[in-house]
């Protein structure tokens, strides 16, 4: 039986050095951060947890926010005659799979992570129906895809973990956001968030941070000590993604 005083632990304590490469932080081109004041704000709040490293990720989708390497690094410069010399920012984008995805793809208009991985998302509401085709053809372009907050697709969800574990054949890895650890987007996106860290299946960790109020939850997440157990080495293995 569990006692009620089982020690707990912070995320934040096992955060400095990290990198965190899911947020929203580029001012102005998405639904994260409006200005380049808000920006900063999010990164000093980044730095009260030991975070000065990034990589900024603005939502790449054909019909909301069609930004491009000439959208992403004209908002990462009007940072970075701001930022302190212990910040260290890169670009890259989340990717929604979609057919302008397809387009950029094909007119090789990316900016991978570390020129290897793509940051990758679905709908809430279902998967693209050419799924397969678009992973083939990420693939094929040498890139391996990083499927963001897999625990977020409630469509996805069941006891067996079928779904996953056929997109985990296909090449995925997966990135779960620090916020599912809490009930911030559901109790039923939390409970799946332990069971794929239960089953081993969460590859990397990071914020998606949009706001600041995002890293005030992140600093106050408790884990039991079975859960630090578990986050340990999803932590380790995002950091030693960046050496």
């Amino acid at each position: 039986m569990l006692s009620i005083f089982q020690k707990k632990t912070f995320l934040a304590d096992l955060l400095p050095g990290f990198t965190d490469f899911h947020n929203h932080l580029l001012p102005g081109i998405d639904d994260g951060a409006d200005t380049a004041t808000d920006s900063l704000n999010i990164i000093e709040k980044f730095n009260e947890l030991g975070i000065n490293n990034f990589v900024a990720t603005p939502h790449v989708m054909g019909e909301f926010y069609p930004n491009t390497p000439a959208t992403i690094l004209p908002a990462l410069n009007k940072l970075k005659n701001q930022l302190s010399k212990d910040t260290q920012i890169q670009v890259s984008g989340e990717y929604m799979m979609d057919q302008f995805l397809l387009e950029q793809l094909e007119a090789e208009n990316l900016l991978p992570i570390l020129e290897k991985y793509l940051l990758v998302e679905m709908s809430y509401f279902q998967a693209p129906i050419n799924l397969e085709e678009i992973l083939f053809k990420i693939q094929n372009q040498d890139l391996k895809p990083i499927l963001a907050h897999p625990e977020r697709y409630a469509f996805y969800h069941s006891k067996s973990l079928v779904k996953y574990k056929d997109l985990k054949s296909r090449g995925c890895d997966f990135q779960l956001n620090m916020l599912s650890l809490t009930p911030h987007y559901g109790i039923g996106i939390q409970k799946t968030a332990f069971q794929l860290l239960e089953n081993g299946m969460i590859d990397y960790i990071s914020s998606d941070a949009h706001k600041v109020e995002h890293l005030e939850k992140i600093k106050n997440i408790k884990l039991t000590k079975k859960q630090h157990s578990l986050l340990e080495p999803v932590v380790n293995r995002s950091k030693s993604l960046f050496g």
